[in-house]
């Protein structure tokens, strides 16, 4: 269904449009015929959609990040992070990577019922699941859904290891389970962090939690003996880059013990997303933000090459990770020897067959 979006986007969301995913195989364009035209609502309603996928665990072997296995409670993002890489995947569901991918949701109402049998499959190896590593599972619907809570209890109950990153507060709600776990070595956390700059939060990643809020967490998670660590994310070229100094201060004094950067990427439909968000809210700066993209992009808006993708190339991206290692040496993150996660405790489920049900 095609989404008609006012030119200031919707109150609450960071898309300002709703564009035709890559696969489609048609287009809407809006055209004003000088009739009567309803007017244009200021907001719009998240839809929730049934994942009927029989599987939880996403398995990659790219050489980028350090996990085997991720579950993504949810498909899309109420955050509405405007930069977010994630955006593109909705595609794979026919649905725009726009608006559609902030507000028509998918989740698994069975989650814990699929990891359960999966755990348990003969052969299982258990390694540290990565939870949320496209979509946060602490995102608002999490609130009144609680898949993420239903994954992390079947986790618990059978020793296996896992780690978290996320944008919200609403991981307080966990921190006894998670303080429990990680008692274990099955626990840790990663909280990021993209400005301090509440007008900028508000337009780049609208429902997320406050920065602020998010020291909270490192201090709260920290202090429940939860490892937590930070990760300031994306850095953006002229826009928070200057921050990162600052994230990385006040996160260690929070109580993270290691850190992490990201740079901004502009895969497949994000780079115009990203580019319209420019010219409405920084269009002063907005060629020149690209040009900084693009010079530690090999002259391109992205880079998807393995080794480049996450850090960039070039002089900035140099600059920008020279940066980083002397604030983490002088604050002491990433020095302190963090305990692996332990999945030698694991016990594989006692999966029910179906024959035995109710017999």
């Amino acid at each position: 269904m095609s989404v008609r979006t006012p030119a200031a986007g919707f109150k609450g969301r960071g898309a300002l449009s709703n564009p035709d995913n890559r696969y489609a195989h048609h287009a809407v364009e809006s055209v004003d015929d000088g009739w009567h035209a309803e007017p244009e609502p200021e907001q719009i309603a998240t839809e929730l959609i049934i994942d009927a996928s029989r599987s939880v665990i996403s398995r990659n072997d790219s050489p980028d990040i350090p996990f085997d296995q991720s579950i993504n409670p949810y498909r899309g993002c109420e955050h509405g992070c405007v930069f977010c890489y994630a955006r593109p995947t909705h595609a794979y569901l026919d649905l725009s990577p726009g608006i559609d991918f902030e507000t028509r949701l998918l989740y698994k109402p069975n989650a814990a019922e699929l990891l359960r049998a999966e755990l348990g499959r003969p052969g299982y190896r258990c390694k540290f699941i990565m939870l949320g590593s496209n979509t946060d599972p602490y995102q608002p619907v999490e609130r009144r859904l609680g898949i993420t809570r239903s994954i992390l209890e079947v986790l618990d109950e059978t020793h296996h290891p896992v780690s978290i990153t996320t944008r919200s507060a609403l991981i307080l709600r966990d921190v006894e389970l998670l303080a429990a776990m990680a008692r274990r070595g099955l626990a840790s956390v990663q909280i990021s962090i993209t400005t301090f700059d509440n007008d900028l939060k508000r337009g780049m990643e609208p429902r997320s939690a406050a920065s602020t809020a998010r020291l909270q967490v490192i201090r709260e998670l920290s202090a429940a003996g939860v490892p937590v660590g930070v990760m300031a994310a994306p850095m953006i070229p002229a826009i928070n880059d200057s921050e990162l100094e600052t994230i990385l201060e006040r996160a260690a004094a929070a109580g993270a013990m290691r850190a992490a950067y990201t740079m901004l990427r502009l895969p497949l439909e994000v780079k115009d997303l990203f580019r319209q968000w420019l010219a409405q809210h920084l269009p002063d700066r907005a060629a020149h933000v690209m040009s900084l993209i693009q010079q530690m992009r090999g002259g391109q808006d992205n880079d998807s090459r393995f080794g480049a993708r996450m850090r960039g190339q070039g002089a900035w991206a140099q600059l920008l990770a020279d940066r980083f290692h002397l604030a983490c040496r002088r604050l002491g993150l990433n020095d302190r020897r963090e305990p692996d996660l332990d999945g030698s405790g694991f016990r594989a489920p006692r999966v029910t067959p179906q024959l035995e049900l109710g017999l």
